[in-house]
């Protein structure tokens, strides 16, 4: 089984969002063949609490357009150095450059495969 079509439209919206707020290292991962949970994270990383916080509302706000709510949302708070938005087909982290490097989610994640986020 692979992501399914809508959630990588999703995983694309919600990295074109990011990008649209200058987050650097976009990626998509399909973690559908290890999780039931969801079919794709995306992971984006920004230089400064405030980045990472329009990173967020960037993402939601565009996901929203496409008619997805996040079912939850987590992190952030005062220090805002890692989100994590549910949308249920997706889920979207956006990390401080400092937690993404230490967490190294694409390590944990390296059997999966990565989804082109240009749509080609």
């Amino acid at each position: 089984m692979t992501a399914t079509a809508r959630a990588i439209d999703l995983a694309r919206a919600a990295a074109a969002a990011a990008e649209d707020k200058l987050a650097t290292s976009v990626v998509a991962i399909d973690v559908s063949e290890q999780l039931a949970l969801t079919d794709v994270f995306v992971v984006a990383s920004g230089e400064t609490e405030r980045q990472v916080s329009a990173v967020v509302d960037a993402v939601e706000d565009r996901l929203r357009e496409l008619g997805s709510k996040p079912i939850r949302r987590e992190g952030g708070g005062r220090e805002g150095r890692w989100v994590l938005i549910d949308f249920g087909d997706i889920v979207v982290h956006v990390l401080h450059e400092d937690e993404r490097e230490f967490y190294a989610l694409e390590r944990l994640w390296r059997d999966c495969p990565t989804i082109d986020l240009t749509g080609q």
